[in-house]
């Protein structure tokens, strides 16, 4: 099942995208559940492909905005440099434990809005990631039971503001300008992605392959992720883990390619779709 998060008319909600348009899912699973967060908090998921079942669309795509695929997590929690040959072009040494930071849920897009180049740098890079939606949180999940806590996958654009990121070793201030973080189109339910490691993922800028690799090539997997992040704080339905970038990425080409205003990235991952963002100036 594929889900979405939008606007329509101002009033915010959430469905179920089929090929001609979409299932109105806002207050139908359960009283006052109007929100895709909602609806996984509450364990809606199953219901939710109980009622959509038989059922033809309500609206059009057309006919609302889409949102960020969960729009407001209370964690969006990042992994740096997870692929070998990203880090490899990166020149960070091996590490035992994976890279982490944040991103904040209010610079977050979705899909077909702007990525935002801002005026306070010409180093405006891409990072094509998979996104994971837990279903269920907890502490110090076990990584043998880890993947039934994921409730889907989804594209994201990890925008990275380059020369902020290095003012210091901390990544945080080049990773959450407004604008930056494109989420979407919609999720796939993890029952209906299977092996998450068989996707391939590709960014292309402009139409030009910039970044080919597979799932297979994580440095650390999701269930690792789930387990080592659980430790340090709980993870909750709806929040959010962006799992790091292939190598390819602008800043290590020669020479650098940068996002421009008027430039066009696509992130896609098998089922998950493409998420496309064009870019524009602050």
């Amino acid at each position: 099942m594929k889900l979405v998060s939008f606007s329509k008319h101002g009033v915010t909600g959430f469905g179920a995208l089929l090929d001609e348009g979409i299932i109105d899912l806002t207050n139908k699973l359960e009283e006052n559940v109007n929100s895709l967060k909602g609806a996984i908090g509450a364990e809606l998921l199953k219901k939710a492909d109980e009622y959509v079942a038989g059922r033809t669309a309500d609206f059009a795509l057309s006919d609302v905005t889409l949102l960020p695929v969960i729009p407001d997590p209370a964690k969006i929690i990042c992994v740096g440099v997870n692929y070998e040959n990203h880090r490899a072009e990166m020149k960070r040494p091996e590490v035992e434990y994976p890279t982490i930071f944040t991103r904040f849920a209010d610079s977050q897009i979705a899909h077909r809005q702007a990525l935002i180049k801002p005026t306070i740098s010409d180093r405006f890079d891409f990072e094509g990631e998979m996104a994971v939606i837990m279903e269920n949180g907890g502490r110090n999940i076990p990584e043998k039971s880890a993947m039934n806590h994921v409730a889907g996958y989804a594209c994201y654009v990890d925008g990275t503001v380059r020369d902020w990121q290095h003012h210091t070793s901390q990544f945080t201030p080049g990773k959450t300008f407004s604008g930056s973080g494109a989420f979407g189109p919609y999720m796939v339910t993890s029952d209906e992605v299977g092996d998450y490691t068989q996707l391939p993922i590709q960014t292309r800028l402009n139409g030009k392959v910039m970044q080919n690799a597979t799932l297979a090539d994580l440095i650390f997997h999701v269930p690792r992720l789930i387990n080592y992040i659980s430790q340090f704080t709980p993870l909750s339905a709806g929040d959010v883990i962006v799992t790091g970038t292939p190598g390819g990425v602008g800043d290590k080409r020669e020479p650098p390619v940068y996002l421009v205003p008027g430039d066009t990235l696509e992130v896609e991952i098998g089922v998950l779709g493409t998420l496309v963002n064009p870019v524009e100036a602050e």
